[in-house]
């Protein structure tokens, strides 16, 4: 499914974040910026250990990313050349929301602070941080699309879904916006 907002698309598929062709993949990422499991780990594996090389140099010189922020790597062997790795919240720790939403806008900004025109998104906090995916899709999407309507370099937004459930839940939060 393919959304116009202004000069921009949002677009949904299912697939693997590490295959997708575009110039940024955002990470799922913790605030220390180890790679392990989910979405984190396909992307080292995929991209290869200069990922986790400059995300642990990126620690070192700044510090712990706190919840909410973004910060943006080479993406090694990935086809996409950059990683931007969002600090998304986990359920319980208060404010998710609201941490989520600024969790996205930040990578937008981000990704147009380095010029660039395309992302991608995975299903931030979805997995081991356990935040339910229906309330992901609406936070990550409203938020997608106001930043549109601003002022952007951002041409094409990817939310690639790894799975059908996923998929077809986000499919219904657009819709709807």
């Amino acid at each position: 499914m393919i959304k116009a907002v202004n000069q921009s698309t949002i677009e949904l598929v299912q697939g693997d974040i590490t295959e997708i062709q575009t110039e940024a993949v955002v990470n799922a990422a913790n605030r220390d910026l180890v790679h392990g499991g989910g979405v984190a780990g396909a992307i080292v594996r995929k991209g290869g250990q200069t990922v986790q090389q400059e995300s642990s140099r990126w620690i070192q010189e700044h510090g712990p990313l706190p919840v909410g922020t973004a910060a943006i790597t080479r993406a090694g062997r990935l086809p996409a050349s950059y990683v931007i790795h969002a600090v998304g919240p986990r359920m319980g720790e208060g404010d998710e929301d609201m941490k989520l939403r600024q969790a996205t806008l930040n990578s937008l900004k981000l990704a147009d602070q380095h010029g660039l025109t395309s992302v991608a998104f995975p299903a931030i906090s979805t997995g081991i941080f356990g935040y339910p995916v229906d309330r992901c899709a609406k936070i990550m999407l409203t938020a997608t699309i106001e930043y549109l309507k601003g002022d952007t370099h951002l041409k094409r937004i990817v939310f690639c879904l790894w799975d059908h459930h996923t998929c077809v839940i986000f499919k219904n939060a657009l819709e709807k916006s």
